[in-house]
């Protein structure tokens, strides 16, 4: 069965280029010119994977994401923005409104089909484990469970996107080291990485407001900078020590900058 693309833009003769690449290459495509159709084929075909524009009559493509986000029947559908906004504040409001990915107009089509290769190849994926039952990663107070795109976090379940568990299972692969910017959109994006690293950094905002007792001072996923990204993690009877010690900052209100070194000590 072909992979169902659902293509919400409203130019006519973007919308006919873009849907005829894609059915030469192998996909199904369903069409829709404003919010509203594109909300309704949403919910009637399930695609694999939505092309939204940004700038639609009727619902704008940041209204429509998040109303996809929300509701349960679409949420997990991968969504890559389309559109001539490419301003860094235009990303992150898009990758903050539920997109996936972001691609500025005009774009080649090839880099397109790049794009959804990666996605699709990413929230389709197969176990992590070569056997035939589910793997689950852990490394001290941290768990991941692939099936379910799921942390258990100081042992407490914390539900994350597909984007989120891909960058937190490329940092914990690597723990205790820093993983360059470059090597993360190659592997969590699945493309050659360019200049532009706002697409990370927000993603990262996105995992420190689930795992940090203090999402602004982070002390598990920290920034090294000019470098990239390292997840740092307590182990053995040092969880024990983490978990009073987050408890009693969550109490103060308050986290400390010593934290891994009172963890240590």
């Amino acid at each position: 069965m072909k992979p169902c693309i659902l293509l919400i833009e409203d130019d006519k003769d973007m919308r006919e280029l873009v849907s005829g690449h894609l059915e030469h290459t192998g996909f199904d495509v369903q069409r829709a010119d404003d919010g509203i159709k594109g909300q309704a084929l949403a919910l009637q075909y399930k695609p694999d994977l939505i092309l939204l524009d940004l700038m639609l009559p009727s619902v704008d493509g940041l209204t429509l994401c998040q109303r996809l986000r929300r509701d349960e029947r679409t949420a997990s559908i991968p969504i890559l923005m389309i559109t001539a906004l490419g301003a860094t504040k235009d990303k992150v409001t898009g990758f903050n409104s539920g997109a996936d990915d972001y691609l500025t107009k005009p774009f080649d089509l090839e880099e397109l089909h790049v794009r959804i290769k990666a996605l699709l190849r990413r929230t389709n994926r197969a176990p992590l484990g070569s056997t035939g039952h589910p793997e689950i990663l852990n490394y001290g107070p941290l768990t991941l469970v692939p099936e379910r795109f799921e942390a258990i976090w100081f042992d407490k379940p914390v539900r994350l996107t597909h984007l989120e568990f891909e960058l937190l299972h490329c940092l914990l692969q690597r723990h205790g080291q820093t993983v360059a910017p470059s090597l993360i959109l190659k592997e969590v994006w699945g493309y050659e990485p360019d200049d532009d690293i706002e697409t990370i950094r927000v993603h990262v905002r996105h995992l420190r407001t689930k795992l940090e007792p203090e999402p602004r001072k982070p002390i598990f996923i920290k920034t090294v900078y000019g470098a990239g990204y390292c997840l740092e993690l307590p182990k053995g009877d040092q969880i024990n020590v983490a978990k009073e010690l987050i408890l009693k900052t969550s109490q103060e209100g308050n986290t400390s900058t010593s934290f891994i070194d009172k963890v240590n000590s």
